[in-house]
């Protein structure tokens, strides 16, 4: 899939954030639904203006953007300690 086709970045919606085309719903606030809990279909229930392709794209969208990415998990330190 070419997210492409359903993500883009305008600067004048939502200061340059990448949303899905055709809406104000940005890629950050749809992750944010998921990962407090959302399933796919709540969203899209929710919100009509997006479709099961603009929801994949989201996912293909941020995939290929971390896999360009370094993480480093930092080991827990207790504020106690």
């Amino acid at each position: 899939m070419d997210w492409r086709q359903y993500i883009h970045s305008d600067p004048k919606v939502l200061l340059g954030k990448p949303t899905v085309k055709g809406t104000r719903l940005s890629v950050e606030f749809i992750l944010g639904l998921l990962a407090n809990g959302w399933t796919v279909q709540q969203v899209l229930e929710n919100y009509s203006t997006l479709t099961p392709q603009a929801v994949q794209a989201v996912f293909v969208f941020v995939a290929e953007c971390m896999r360009e990415e370094s993480l480093y998990m930092l080991p827990f330190v207790s504020e106690s300690a």
